[in-house]
């Protein structure tokens, strides 16, 4: 049998026939005309090689190949109704849905146990899975590809098949090893654009937000370390001397024991995380419900001071 090119509803037109053995009233009950059903008739005979439905004293009777193929097709259609139906009719109590998120470091660190204990607490069996990427470019491959649900990080950019929605802001602060004359950095822009710099580059660049901000005022910094991962910074500036510009949220969540923070001598504007999903996922019901829950945490991470 060859199924290239089947049209299922040739599925809904079998059912009918076999559920009104008669070709206009099986018409009627799909809302087509009598000639397009006895269309759909000839091409499922052409297609099973069999008449499957015979003239006869009260209208069509089915054939034995018929018979034999109407449970099968009859469960193919709940299956296909079922499927469809649950796509309107999510219900987060009891779906088992798996939602795979990508989040870059700070969201994974701030935003991650509120929302797991949310989704936790109103889809108790469904499932999350949580992958890591090192820059934007990463996180639209994997929307792209379906890998990940949905993204979370900052720049959405402006791919017209990504939607994106801001979720909070994070500003940024000088750090300095607490107690160390290093923090003299922050005094005035002199000072700053002469001390050793720790940088946050996910991406491995050599120069950042705070590089840029310097050369539009004809000024630059030395960089004396990099790092990839933005966590690893306030531990590395409490050993040193070096000092650093990061986000307020990051040196809060790591403890600030042996760090102080400070105002910075240069106006730099606050970095905001975005929620980042594919358009072909807009509409979806479960989508939709996955992307408000994640709306609400960070809603929630605003109130409770970030």
């Amino acid at each position: 049998m060859d199924l290239d090119g089947f049209d299922l509803n040739l599925l809904v037109a079998f059912d009918a026939l076999m559920t009104e053995r008669h070709v206009t009233r099986a018409a009627t009950r799909l809302g087509i005309s009598q000639p397009a059903m006895s269309a759909a008739l000839a091409r499922l005979r052409r297609l099973t090689g069999d008449e499957l439905f015979v003239r006869s004293a009260h209208g069509f009777a089915p054939t034995p190949r018929a018979l034999d193929l109407a449970r099968p097709l009859r469960h193919a259609l709940d299956t296909v109704r079922e499927a469809l139906g649950s796509a309107l009719d999510f219900d987060p109590g009891t779906t088992r849905q798996v939602f795979t998120l990508a989040l870059s470091d700070h969201p994974a660190h701030v935003l991650l146990p509120g929302l797991s204990g949310a989704i936790a607490a109103n889809a108790p069996f469904a499932d999350i899975r949580v992958r890591a990427f090192g820059d934007r470019r990463d996180a639209i491959s994997l929307l792209d590809e379906g890998a990940v649900d949905v993204a979370i990080g900052v720049s959405p950019g402006s791919e017209a098949r990504i939607l994106d929605l801001p979720l909070f802001e994070e500003r940024f602060v000088g750090v300095a090893r607490k107690g160390s004359t290093s923090a003299a950095a922050f005094e005035d822009l002199d000072a700053f654009s002469a001390a050793t710099h720790v940088l946050v580059s996910p991406e491995g660049d050599d120069r950042g937000v705070v590089d840029e901000a310097l050369a539009r005022l004809g000024r630059s910094r030395r960089i004396g370390l990099t790092a990839a991962l933005m966590y690893s910074a306030p531990s590395i500036i409490a050993a040193t001397d070096y000092v650093g510009v990061l986000l307020e949220g990051v040196v809060r969540a790591t403890g600030a024991a042996n760090l102080s923070t400070h105002a910075l001598p240069l106006d730099l504007a606050p970095v905001s995380f975005h929620l980042l999903w594919h358009r072909r996922t807009d509409a979806h019901p479960a989508q939709k419900w996955l992307r408000a829950t994640i709306v609400q945490a960070a809603h929630q991470l605003e109130l409770n001071g970030g």
